[in-house]
């Protein structure tokens, strides 16, 4: 088992994925112009080195197998697998960690603004509970997803083509994963996500920012060219709810192949 926990970190350290999401300061904060970037996977650390499980398909959850709708348009195209597969959730309830206030019953300003903040990041998971199992975990060691509310953190990078530091545009919020060892038996390979937004934004900014993020937490790891999607690619001046389209995409996600959720093999 050492082994093959040292073998995972190495392909980890390859294959980390962050996913962000920017908001100009002066703009609506609402969500705006994202990207998910991958860094190339190391050249000494390929999959080859780890004998993976095979990519198979997960059972659909039933929430998101009874979901029918006469529109069936998605957008499909646009979400991005990871290197072990696309990125779903085959163990349920999904558990969530939210950040929140040590003392609800303060009524310092500081602390009513923090409390609102919990409210619509909850409302964003309920919103999402609808399609796909969820349950709120007070210990954060537990948690599958953990939603953090901080700034997120720059991510400087340099322009190959000029040599500059590239000095990026603050982020309203950043979402990104881990794989891991599950260390059951059998062992799987399992994800971990983090979700960072920021405070200070409104009660229905934070609420469109944490819609959005759970969103690629879920595995919507990609965006949408259509405004009336939750996973819009850029900020509007209405909170677009989830829509048929959002979980038409969700439901074909979750009938992809992975890698993720299966035994590992054992020697």
């Amino acid at each position: 088992m050492q082994r093959w926990l040292g073998l995972l970190l190495l392909t980890i350290l390859g294959i980390k994925m962050i996913g962000i999401l920017g908001l100009p300061t002066h703009a609506i904060p609402l969500p705006s112009p994202s990207t998910l970037t991958s860094p190339s996977p190391s050249s000494e650390t390929n999959q080859s080195q780890v004998n993976l499980p095979p990519l198979k398909i997960h059972p659909l959850p039933p929430s998101l197998a009874k979901f029918r709708s006469s529109q069936s348009d998605d957008y499909f195209e646009q979400i991005t697998a990871s290197p072990l597969g696309y990125l779903i959730w085959s163990t349920f309830p999904i558990k969530v960690y939210v950040d929140q206030s040590t003392n609800p019953q303060d009524s310092a300003a500081s602390n009513q603004r923090f409390l609102q903040w919990t409210q619509a990041v909850r409302q964003a998971i309920a919103d999402w509970g609808l399609y796909l199992p969820i349950q709120e975990v007070l210990d954060p060691s537990q948690a599958d997803i953990r939603i953090e509310r901080q700034e997120p953190p720059l991510s400087r990078q340099l322009d190959p083509k000029t040599g500059q530091l590239q000095i990026p545009r603050a982020r309203n919020a950043q979402t990104r994963y881990e794989f891991y060892d599950s260390g059951d038996i059998p062992s799987r390979l399992r994800q971990r996500m983090t979700i960072q937004i920021k405070p200070g934004l409104s009660q229905s900014g934070t609420l469109a920012t944490a819609r959005h993020e759970m969103g690629h937490a879920l595995g919507l790891w990609g965006h949408s060219t259509q405004p009336d999607d939750t996973l819009y690619f850029s900020q509007t001046k209405e909170s677009p709810p989830i829509s048929i389209r959002d979980v038409n995409t969700l439901k074909k996600v979750y009938q992809q192949p992975t890698r993720l959720g299966w035994p590992l093999p054992q020697f």
